[in-house]
């Protein structure tokens, strides 16, 4: 296999990477310091320059999480670090001599899990037709995504919102650093899946990552990942006991403690806290500091958000994945009417009325996908149709194969489209049943107004902009189309909704 290295300076040194099946390649390079030791629980540092040359050939380490979740093959798994924040870029060989649009992906995994080095994240597919890629990883769970501020001393400092300080420190390595890789730091689109597209709403409303991109998408955020101030010191409370500390001891004992101890006191939380909610999943974004003033959809409201253009979106089937996997969604009656009673009867009763045939088992699992994942891509929708450009999408599109195991368009499954997984050896798999051809269409369509939106900010001809008068979604499918409000009951009745209300 035909194979070079290539060499970029940065403003830290020297990268180098390797060129192979048409893409420059560049792993794991750091954009910030190692968060160990004394930088544990603080804002990310920029990566200290090094002599010589950096090599870059292949992935380091992931954020700390369960071991089942950093396979990157069968039997292989990515070595977990706090020393994890790198990033990850891929070029196309034969760019044109004029800087490319550059995309910046964020993974999803509920806060708690992923990796920028997962197989499917790999991004050639989108360099080689003509953008810089660029994946991220931040620190997760309770290294990062776990708001324990409220426990800091002064011997024991702990700031807040870790993660969301890593991307942006991410992305102002891209801002400095792209041109270098061919890329125009005047025109960076954010884009990223689940916890990641929560994130990209979130880098919306944070006045640091303001001018550091210029286009975002958001393909299935996930709903009640943020949390004020005061919800994130009970989760932090709560937290330190499971930990075994008092709460006086709490910051002394979370810096302290091996990271495999607070990966297990987080799950520990999460199912606790499934049975006592506090208004919020524990894991993401605290709303209320200096990196994070604003609740995002507030922010949105308000004009005080980034006006970029977004496109924001579902997948028809959101819930049926979280029946098999990860169960964190109501999918059940019992589990919906534990949370839509913690909303009051009044909202409980006008969601429930919007989906006909619940309790059946079809309704239930609707309800828990638009609970996670409907709802904020509605609420979304609507709050920034009257102040800046938006696009909204919903992925209809599965292979024969997904829809006899139960999942159909489930979540997740429109990254098949995105990262042109149906030309993989795994896809022509998932396509053998006379699904090829479709599969492929759906994925260029796909991609050619993602890649358009990179460009221009419009996702090509034919997509109407989201309006409140008109409510346009663009249907991804055997044969896309526009509809325009097509589940009025259901948004409607989600409209607003919070478990903290």
């Amino acid at each position: 296999m035909h194979e070079r290295i290539i060499r970029v300076a940065t403003t830290a040194g020297l990268v180098e990477g390797f060129t192979r099946d048409g893409v420059h390649r560049w792993r794991s390079i750091p954009y910030a310091q190692p968060p160990v030791g004394p930088l544990r629980y603080l804002a990310p540092q920029p990566a200290e320059p090094w002599r010589g040359v950096r090599f870059c050939h292949s992935f380091a380490n992931c954020a700390p999480q369960q071991r089942m979740y950093t396979a990157t093959g069968v039997g292989r798994y990515q070595p977990m670090s706090e020393d994890c924040l790198t990033l990850n870029v891929v070029a196309p060989e034969d760019a044109d001599t004029e800087a490319l649009p550059v995309m910046v992906f964020i993974h999803g995994g509920a806060y708690l899990l992923g990796s920028s080095a997962t197989p499917i994240y790999d991004g050639a597919a989108l360099a080689r037709r003509g953008c810089i890629y660029v994946s991220v990883n931040y620190r997760l769970g309770a290294l990062g995504c776990l708001d324990l501020s409220s426990l800091a001393t002064e011997d024991h400092p702990i700031e807040s919102n870790l993660f969301l300080r890593d991307l942006v420190l991410a992305l102002q390595w891209v801002r400095d650093n792209i041109s270098a890789f061919g890329g125009d730091p005047e025109n960076v689109t954010i884009f990223g899946e689940s916890a990641g597209a929560q994130a990209v709403i979130t880098l919306l409303a944070t006045p640091s990552a303001k001018g550091l991109f210029a286009q975002a998408i958001s393909e299935s955020p996930a709903a009640g990942m943020t949390s004020s101030t005061e919800t994130a010191a009970k989760f932090a409370d709560r937290f330190v006991s499971l930990l075994g500390a008092s709460r006086a001891d709490g910051a002394a004992a979370v810096r302290a403690a091996r990271p495999r101890d607070l990966v297990n006191a987080l799950d520990r939380l999460i199912e606790s806290n499934s049975s006592d909610m506090l208004g919020a999943f524990p894991a993401g974004p605290t709303y209320g500091d200096d990196v994070l003033p604003l609740e995002p959809l507030e922010a949105i409201r308000t004009g005080a958000a980034a006006s970029v253009p977004l496109i924001v979106g579902t997948n028809r089937d959101e819930g049926r994945l979280f029946t098999r996997f990860l169960k964190l969604l109501p999918t059940t009656e019992h589990a919906v009417e534990a949370v839509l009673g913690g909303a009051g009867a009044a909202t409980r009763d006008r969601i429930i009325e919007a989906y006909p045939d619940y309790p059946a088992r079809k309704a239930c699992v609707r309800i828990g996908g638009d609970f996670a994942f409907g709802a904020a891509s509605w609420q979304v929708a609507e709050a920034r149709a009257a102040v800046a450009p938006t696009y909204v999408y919903r992925y209809d599109y599965a292979p024969r194969p997904l829809h006899w195991s139960g999942l159909g368009a489930t979540h997740a499954t429109e990254l098949f489209a995105v990262f042109d997984i149906y030309r993989t050896r795994f896809g022509a798999a998932l396509t053998l049943a006379g699904d090829r051809a479709a599969a492929q269409r759906v994925s260029r369509d796909l991609q050619s107004r993602w890649r358009a939106f990179a460009r221009t900010g419009v996702p090509g001809d034919g997509w109407p902009a989201h309006t409140l008068e008109r409510r346009a979604v663009m249907v991804f499918d055997r044969r896309s189309r526009v509809e325009f409000d097509p589940h009025p009951e259901r948004r409607a009745a989600w409209s607003g909704f919070s478990l903290a209300e």
